[in-house]
């Protein structure tokens, strides 16, 4: 069976928080729940800054995808991020992160996007062999962050 994805809104909040939580275990992230529900509910009921999808086997929520719209002159116009990519264990390595990114990837073309970008633990082999195959190529530029507010702050692990 393929993955079915429903745009996912403010009363899938909880869904996600959970989701969220398993990721953020998965990936090694610190995880703050009043702040994550608070940034979520914000993006949620904001579409000008994306969308999220929940990934379902049937009618069961197995995961989800966050894109986050921006603009860059340096690739020439609108462009896009899958913030965050989760799919539970029993649903990984078997075609769904790739049919899910081509899913994606169709959406972002319609809403005029011209680049899509990534970001991917450097151990991650796995995700990194699959999303070159989709296309994706690294640059030699590093993504670098800096909390304006630090309260916001992520610690690290």
């Amino acid at each position: 069976m393929d993955p079915q994805f429903r745009v996912a809104g403010a009363s899938d909040a909880p869904l996600l928080l959970q989701f969220m939580r398993e990721y953020y275990a998965f990936d090694g992230h610190a995880f703050d729940e009043a702040k994550a529900r608070s940034a979520l509910l914000a993006f949620l009921r904001d579409t000008s800054l994306g969308r999220t999808w929940l990934i379902l086997d049937g009618d069961s929520p197995v995961g989800y995808i966050v894109l986050t719209l921006g603009y860059s002159l340096e690739f020439l116009g609108r462009d896009a991020f899958i913030d965050e990519f989760f799919l539970r264990e029993s649903h990984r390595s078997r075609g769904w992160g790739r049919k899910t990114m081509e899913f994606v990837e169709e959406h972002a073309r319609s809403l005029g996007v011209r680049s899509l970008h990534l970001e991917v633990v450097r151990a991650n082999s796995h995700a990194l062999e699959v999303y070159r195959k989709l296309g994706f190529h690294d640059h030699e530029h590093h993504l670098m962050t800096k909390w304006i507010e630090r309260e916001f702050a992520k610690p690290r692990r």
